[in-house]
């Protein structure tokens, strides 16, 4: 692999040097869209109360959101090849930006529809930062340690999960904005306050040098070779679809579960819980990505996805008390999943990593399919819609520990 427009390669020790600025600024985005999903499942509850809404309809939103990853996933593929990574992140941070905008209209007219589409804007913006930020930081240094720095670059994605709750439980179920009074200048708030800072940060990408990686060598011989050939990328792309089908299936529900079967608890404190939830996840990160320096990530992964069908099997047949702690214990254990599926995806992939990054992040779409599901099962018991994420953990299982291993 060189770099365009130096003399650089991965082996020097200039590289190192000439790699650490971009480290830090690419790992910025991870807190990015680590905030902006923070804020979503919580805005789930807060459009229910200040809308109207039911909980099946709620869902639209990851509908929205994790629809736009499926519909840019491939035209943000086609932008990285053509013009490189960095001008991917300037263009995903230029929608992202966009996208938090038009919540201000949204909010003035109190409008779901226009909510669902400012999402799905913010969405495209947020697939092109992934498409770009993910293989970038796994191709910007050896490729045995592309798990590894990928792991620790997607932790700080946990820290902005875990402070957009905070920001969302304080603003939108606060003592004086219970979300019942349709009341929505808080959320419109916090967007344009978002989309002026994601400008500023497309404005220092636009002004600093990032060297551009071109992946030219490959394990696998044949370069001609088809993706969907590839098993150990074919079942990433599985495994990712169902992974992220888990994810959000067990963030969209989770207050509805907490004040259903935690008696007494208010949507505010659901929320706080659900905050501490995404803090052990971002623990998870950091942990895991601890842990992968003496377990193999496939092995680590396969590990926690078992773990996490037994917590997902308590949740729904024993709801109450107990139950919340075990779907708290879940976001631990989900933690390392996207970033250990999608470096294991790509690995060994040469020249075709940006298309096949394309292909996995479009996958994200399972996590527009599956709330949904999620929210009609319900209708009739929260707790037993908590079957379809249970399902979901058990092939991610499966992909890690029969199917990860990159082809010979």
């Amino acid at each position: 692999m060189a770099i365009s427009g130096t003399n650089v390669n991965l082996t020097s020790a200039n590289a190192k040097r000439t790699y650490l600025f971009p480290f830090i600024l690419v790992t910025s985005l991870f807190f990015l869209w680590g905030f902006a999903y923070g804020l979503l499942d919580v805005l789930n509850k807060h459009f229910q109360l200040a809308l109207n809404i039911t909980k099946a309809r709620s869902t639209l939103l990851q509908a929205a959101y994790f629809g736009g990853y499926f519909i840019m996933a491939i035209p943000a593929g086609t932008i990285m090849k053509k013009y490189g990574y960095r001008y991917g992140v300037i263009i995903g941070l230029l929608l992202y930006a966009i996208g938090a905008f038009l919540f201000y209209p949204a909010a003035n007219i109190k409008s779901f529809d226009f909510f669902l589409f400012a999402l799905f804007v913010i969405a495209c913006g947020l697939t092109c930062l992934e498409t770009a930020a993910n293989p970038y930081i796994t191709v910007l240094g050896p490729p045995e340690t592309g798990e590894f720095r990928l792991n620790f670059s997607q932790s700080f994605n946990g820290v902005g999960s875990f402070l957009g709750p905070i920001v969302a439980a304080k603003l939108f179920f606060g003592e004086d904005n219970t979300g019942s009074s349709g009341d929505l200048t808080n959320v419109r708030f916090v967007y344009v306050v978002i989309g002026a800072v994601v400008l500023a940060i497309a404005f220092l990408f636009y002004r600093s040098r990032l060297p551009e990686i071109h992946e030219q060598d490959s394990t696998i011989s044949n370069n001609k070779l088809r993706l969907s050939s590839i098993s150990h990328f074919r079942w990433a792309v599985i495994a990712q679809f169902f992974y992220v089908a888990a994810q959000v299936g067990v963030g969209a529900l989770f207050i509805n579960y907490t004040t259903e079967y935690w008696k007494g608890t208010s949507n505010e404190k659901a929320a706080y819980l659900f905050s501490m939830s995404l803090m052990l996840f971002t623990i998870g990160r950091f942990v895991g990505t601890a842990l992968m320096k003496t377990i193999s990530p496939r092995k680590l992964l396969a590990t926690y996805a078992i773990i996490n069908t037994v917590l997902c099997l308590l949740v729904v047949s024993m709801p109450g008390k107990p139950a919340v702690f075990a779907l708290m214990a879940i976001f631990f254990f989900m933690s390392i999943m996207f970033p250990t599926i999608f470096a294991l995806g790509v690995r060994n992939l040469g020249e075709q990593t940006k298309r096949a990054s394309s292909l996995i992040i479009m996958s994200i779409v399972g996590g527009a399919l599956m709330p949904p599901v999620m929210g009609l099962i319900s209708n009739k018991s929260t707790a037993l819609s908590y079957s379809v994420p249970m399902l979901c953990f058990l092939i991610v299982f499966y992909f890690a520990w029969k199917k990860s291993k990159p082809n010979e």
